[in-house]
């Protein structure tokens, strides 16, 4: 699959939230992090979706 720019962006700002939350939450047990973490990886493939269906480069 062909991605373009865009959707590359899209993907790496999501990642490193990600990313982000993951650290956040193993550092301090017990906090909101971890279910953060979830809710943006969901919001991620939704977003990367959504890139999909309307960019015609990628699509």
């Amino acid at each position: 699959m062909k991605a373009c720019r865009r959707f590359a962006t899209i993907k790496a700002d999501f990642e490193r939230d990600v990313s982000f939350l993951r650290g956040h939450a193993e550092r301090h047990q017990g906090s909101a992090s971890a279910k953060s973490a979830v809710s943006v990886k969901r919001n991620m493939a939704r977003a990367l979706n959504t890139h999909l269906d309307r960019c015609r480069e990628c699509g």
